[in-house]
Order: structure tokens, then C-alpha cells, then sequence
């Protein structure tokens, strides 16, 4: 029995640059939008207890209005996204449930994230206090100086890329937004903030599927890999 309450913010703020100005978040895998699918999953774990949506001011409307049709219960509350990643999280982490013990930080534009991957990262947190999903890194990673020469060569056995849900202890995440000040909103991913004072985070080994829709190329890889 879990008497642990996670709520999930997910970040569906971006600017959708490279998508040519179409919102990702909006854009159909198999007739079912990306935002819905990120929310679907984590509509199905039984470790989440609510859903808060940071995204942009136009987009929160239609979101609703999806999250009606699609069944998203969970869903508590859809604020708007900030200038940046981690003031779009600032924003919802203000409207999180008081009683929550963890938060679950994922990008709303992860559309295939597994049952499996989600429930594995948030029972890694309540054991380490600080959990991130990612893989490891498949291709040989260079340093490279500002003139272009290649300095140094990490060793590839220790290289993960991360991914999301990133999750946390709430008052560890507070107490680190609480201590970098206005630096915190500089960062471009949560487990920094709460490596900057001093907290670890666990890996978990999760999928390569897990993919980012970044690009137009993303949503027909998406397709390829859910079916």
C-alpha cells in the first residue's frame, strides 16, 4: 500500500521554434494529440495523485477541453508557463497539492513514456529522495575547446542522457528553488538544482523511445516506434 501522494507537473510551455510555429503539443500520433498521450500515462499510474499543466496562456483552453474528452480525471490544474523551463515548474509547484510528498517534473512533449518507466522513476525517488529516468549514452562523447579541438574523452560506461519524469522529494526541490534564488530559474533541468546543493539523484535505466517531439521528423518517428 503507497501512503505517499505524488503529484505530476507537466511542462507543455515551449516555444515550438522548430516546429515552424505549429504547437507540438497539439500535433496528432495516431489521431490522439501528443499532450494527451503524456497525460494518459500518467493518468494511468496508480503513484500519481494529481495532474497540473504549466503551458502557454492560448494553449490552456484547449488542453481543458481535451482533458474532458480523453477521460484525464487527474488533472487538477493547467497554469500559465513561464519565460523559461523551470519557471514554467516554478509556476505550477505553487498550485501543487500541500500534501503532496513527491512531485513528478516531465515534458509534456514526451508523448511515449511507459506505465512502466513512470511507476519505476517514482518508486527509485521514494527509496533515494531524488530519481531521473534516461539511458545510456550509445556513441563515444567528445569535449571540445572554443577553437574546436577535441580535449578530452569522458568514458562512455559512465555517460547517460536524461530524460524525464524527474522526481522529488517536494521539500528538497523547494528547499533547493529556496536557496539558489533567481538562479534557479536559469537551469535547464531539475536534477541540477538539486545537485547544485548537494542532493543525489539516482538513475534509472529507462527506454530509447522515450523520445522528445522537438521537430516535424519526431512525430513520424513516434508513430514508427508506438506501433
Amino acid at each position: 500500500m503507497n501512503d505517499k501522494k505524488t503529484s505530476a507537473i507537466i511542462v507543455a510551455a515551449g516555444s515550438s521554434s522548430r516546429m515552424g510555429g505549429i504547437d507540438k503539443q497539439f500535433l496528432e500520433i495516431d489521431e490522439v494529440p501528443v499532450i494527451i498521450r503524456t497525460l494518459s500515462a500518467f493518468q494511468k499510474s496508480e503513484f500519481i495523485n494529481e495532474i497540473i499543466v504549466s503551458t502557454k496562456q492560448e494553449s490552456k483552453e484547449t488542453i481543458e477541453s481535451l482533458s474532458i474528452k480523453y477521460g484525464i480525471s487527474k488533472l487538477t490544474n493547467i497554469v500559465s508557463g513561464g519565460k523559461t523551463r523551470q519557471e514554467s515548474v516554478f509556476n505550477a509547484l505553487q498550485v501543487v497539492d500541500k500534501d503532496a510528498d513527491f512531485i513528478a517534473i516531465h515534458d509534456g512533449a514526451r508523448p511515449l513514456i511507459s506505465l512502466e518507466g513512470i511507476n519505476k522513476t517514482i518508486q527509485s525517488a521514494f527509496e533515494h529522495n531524488a530519481a531521473a529516468i534516461g539511458v545510456r549514452v550509445k556513441d563515444t562523447i567528445k569535449v571540445v575547446d572554443e577553437k574546436g579541438f577535441i580535449v578530452d574523452t569522458p568514458e562512455r560506461s559512465k555517460l547517460w542522457a536524461v530524460q524525464t519524469p524527474q522526481v522529488f522529494k517536494k521539500e528538497l526541490y523547494q528547499k533547493a528553488v529556496n536557496e539558489l534564488g533567481e538562479k534557479a530559474s536559469l537551469f535547464t533541468d531539475d536534477c541540477k538544482l538539486l545537485e547544485t546543493i548537494g542532493v543525489k539523484v539516482f538513475m534509472v535505466e529507462g527506454e530509447y523511445s522515450n523520445i522528445k517531439i522537438t521537430t516535424p521528423e519526431d512525430v513520424l518517428s513516434a508513430s514508427v516506434l508506438l506501433n
